[in-house]
């Protein structure tokens, strides 16, 4: 894959973000189905070279998310899910994606060791990191892994607290003018040949934990039947395993 780039804009981040992703550095617009792209904004990803607005770029500091992180006290539901607790959790995010619940995670005060398997998407959190860790220091408790989740959280033993599933959602054609990060996500897994997430889902239900939060739609499917309880909001609930 290529990356392009104005002359202007080359640094030390995408020199190594470019031998990360083995991918080469072009001047010229990639004449590509598909690209990344840099600048003073920082990495993006081009899914489709006809349609520049097919992007995906993360940014902690502004849009929902940073809307999200300076609204914390309100995330009622997730913070149910977690439980009530005076003492700072060790979480592991088995499916981090783009860090969306992970970067509340931080905002309450935890500890978060957040693990993605598609190299892509861990360039395109870990430029956003960088980007802002002057900014928001509650990141200097997160530790971002490049991996397989299963085999991290076996081969490390780590002794958290909480497990945090989130799986992918599925794309309803009615949702579909609202799911254009997720496409381009389920995009870039497609091209890395990545495993499902209901793999991991199962895998981890029969490791040893103390706790697991899998996040689901409200009304899909219970495909395991050991839920201790569950915490629902309008368009999502959580089943909390103990």
């Amino acid at each position: 894959m290529q990356i392009y780039i104005k002359k202007e804009n080359f640094d030390e981040n995408i020199q190594s973000i470019s031998e990360y992703l083995e991918s080469s550095i072009v001047l010229d617009k990639p004449n590509k189905p598909y690209y990344f792209s840099y600048d003073s904004n920082g990495l993006s990803f081009i899914k489709d070279s006809k349609n520049p607005r097919e992007i995906l770029h993360i940014d902690f500091l502004k849009g929902a998310l940073g809307w999200r992180m300076k609204r914390v006290q309100h995330e009622s539901n997730l913070k149910k899910a977690l439980g009530k607790n005076t003492n700072k959790l060790n979480i592991f995010d088995a499916t981090a994606g783009l860090l969306t619940d992970t970067m509340i995670f931080l905002s309450l005060g935890h500890q978060v060791v957040a693990v993605e398997q598609s190299k892509i998407l861990f360039s395109l959190v870990s430029d956003a990191i960088l980007r802002a860790e002057n900014v928001i220091p509650e990141l200097k408790n997160l530790k971002f892994i490049n991996g397989n989740s299963i085999e991290i959280y076996k081969k490390k033993n780590y002794q958290c607290d909480v497990v945090y599933l989130d799986p992918m959602y599925p794309i309803l054609k009615k949702n579909i003018k609202k799911s254009g990060n997720l496409e381009t996500i389920k995009h870039i897994l497609k091209l890395e040949n990545l495993e499902n997430d209901d793999e991991i889902i199962s895998t981890f239900i029969e490791s040893n934990y103390k706790k697991i939060i899998l996040k689901r739609p409200l009304k899909s499917e219970k495909n395991y039947s050991n839920i201790n309880y569950q915490v629902k909001g309008k368009t999502t609930r959580f089943d909390i395993y103990l």
